[in-house]
């Protein structure tokens, strides 16, 4: 049965921003939603059990403890929630996944961030991009974050989250930066929190410390890009331009 099960007291929240770290390309979300998790100190609010997701047990070099593959974690005192995944979702399973985690937003009454890569062999500061569904979309052009200059489409887990939120008219925000195709991209995740997610959620974000760790972010994570890869890039979020599904 799909539900999401509290790991301790509930959080005391009121519209609270929450960002989605589901990996694709770049593994941009990812990247930005473990540094968010880190740098807030953020506690383990709940696990998701979604229909669909890798029944998986996932540890942690020197702990014990064991935890689901997607969890959620709270910061009462910055007002944020942060989805943070350990394992690709598969393409048969986004639809399912997208219905059950939406639907703990909408009872939370959480506004969501879902986080996506646009495949680009860019030079210089990665560009950010940013879309919306309800009327959450006019809140981009106050922080100088401009609409997408083409056509284009959000595939994977964060697209089926989009589209949902875009179905029930619910307000909810989406952010596309430039990012490598190949390999982990420390700089585009930090791009995503400086210019993006910090402003949005009112938030103070080191993210020095992030770009003095992209060699080692590089190191540990280039085998989980390649597992993204490996499984299609149908099945990955990331942004793509339109006339590539048509």
């Amino acid at each position: 049965m799909s539900r999401v099960r509290l790991q301790g007291a509930q959080a005391d929240l009121e519209n609270a921003t929450l960002v989605e770290g589901f990996p694709g390309i770049g593994l941009v979300g990812k990247i930005a939603t473990d540094h968010l998790i880190e740098e807030l100190d953020m506690r383990y609010y709940a696990s998701v059990h979604c229909e669909g997701l890798p029944r998986v047990g996932v540890y942690r070099e020197g702990d014990r403890t064991v935890q689901p593959p997607v969890r959620l974690h709270v910061s009462e005192e910055h007002n944020v929630l942060a989805l943070q995944s350990d394992t690709p979702i598969s393409a048969s399973a986004v639809d399912t996944v997208a219905d059950c985690v939406t639907s703990w937003i909408v009872d939370q009454d959480a506004r969501p961030i879902y986080l996506s890569g646009r495949p680009t062999e860019r030079e210089g500061t990665p560009t950010i991009s940013g879309i919306g569904t309800g009327n959450a979309g006019d809140e981009l052009d106050e922080i100088g974050i401009d609409p997408p200059s083409e056509n284009g489409v959000v595939s994977g887990p964060t697209g089926a989250l989009i589209n949902r939120a875009a179905q029930l008219d619910y307000d909810s925000l989406g952010l596309i930066v430039e990012c490598n195709p190949n390999f982990p991209d420390p700089e585009a995740a930090s791009a995503l929190l400086e210019k993006a997610i910090a402003p949005i959620a009112n938030l103070s974000i080191d993210i020095e410390a992030l770009l003095e760790r992209d060699e080692e972010i590089r190191e540990h994570r280039e085998q989980f890009a390649q597992r993204m890869q490996e499984i299609g890039q149908d099945e990955s979020t990331q942004a793509r331009p339109l006339r590539m599904y048509q």
